[in-house]
């Protein structure tokens, strides 16, 4: 009875083994290659906004401090109330490399106009997270504290 037994831990072992290897495989890839995703939709409290896009990162350099060379984000942000005062916001935090330190800077896309998205596109260079809010408050300049600060980031992009 305990030859079946080694013999099924064996082909347990080998098994695992293999998908081990397979995994690690396609972090050895080439640098070049695009990592391409579709993002959202992703809802402010709610629902009275809300994005959506799509994230591609190329040239992932895992030399030191993993980081995609170029990241570039597109897609729309979707007002859903109807007071011309309140807007929709789609606010990214972009996490990059600074020599050693990883500090991170926000890009922020407001949408005022009821149901007429804004579409938007940008990139970043050595970027090594990119996380996303999304909030509906009242017509200003920049999004409040409140939007930056409650609730909780959707990671959109972590380099591997």
């Amino acid at each position: 009875m305990t030859i079946p037994r080694t013999l099924a831990g064996l082909a347990i072992a080998a098994t695992a083994t293999i998908a081990a290897v397979t995994t690690i495989a396609p972090a050895a890839q080439a640098s070049t290659a695009a990592d391409s995703a579709a993002w959202g939709p992703y809802y402010a409290p709610g629902r009275a906004a809300h994005a959506v896009g799509t994230l591609t990162a190329t040239g992932e350099d895992h030399a030191d401090l993993p980081t995609a060379d170029v990241v570039r984000v597109s897609g729309k942000v979707y007002d859903h109330t109807r007071p011309a005062a309140t807007c929709g916001w789609a606010v990214f935090r972009i996490t990059y490399r600074s020599g050693s330190n990883l500090p991170f800077r926000q890009h922020a896309v407001r949408d005022c106009s009821y149901r007429a998205p804004k579409r938007f596109s940008f990139s970043y260079r050595d970027v090594y997270q990119v996380e996303l809010k999304v909030c509906s408050e009242s017509k200003s300049a920049k999004p409040s504290l409140v939007c930056q600060y409650a609730g909780t980031w959707k990671t959109l992009y972590l380099s591997k």
